[in-house]
């Protein structure tokens, strides 16, 4: 195969001349490993304390003026008044419901 060939040169060619050593390469990497996940933790812990104390990250937004029109907001509440008014029907027995199983 012509990935396994060039997988297996790579490693070569970076290590030119160079013993290998496993308990140095396994200490570089948990030692990246380690720096890696320090980093994590500190950011994260910056992160948490920046918008617990009610900061930003990054940009704050911009607001901009709410559009709306209240008319809108009028139809909705008369289309819930209405159910309510149905719900309130069926609730106090102004409609009547036959049973088919009785």
């Amino acid at each position: 195969m012509i990935t396994a060939n060039s997988t297996g040169l790579f490693p070569r060619r970076f290590r030119k001349g160079i013993r290998p050593d496993p308990t140095r390469d396994w200490f570089v990497l948990l030692t990246l490993a380690v720096i890696a996940f320090t980093a994590i933790v500190v950011w994260n812990i910056w992160a948490f304390d920046t918008v617990a104390s009610g900061g930003t990250i990054g940009a704050p937004a911009t607001s901009t003026p709410r559009l709306f029109d209240r008319s809108t907001i009028d139809t909705v509440h008369a289309v819930f008044e209405k159910r309510a008014e149905e719900e309130a029907k069926y609730t106090t027995g102004v409609y009547r419901s036959a049973d088919p199983s009785q």
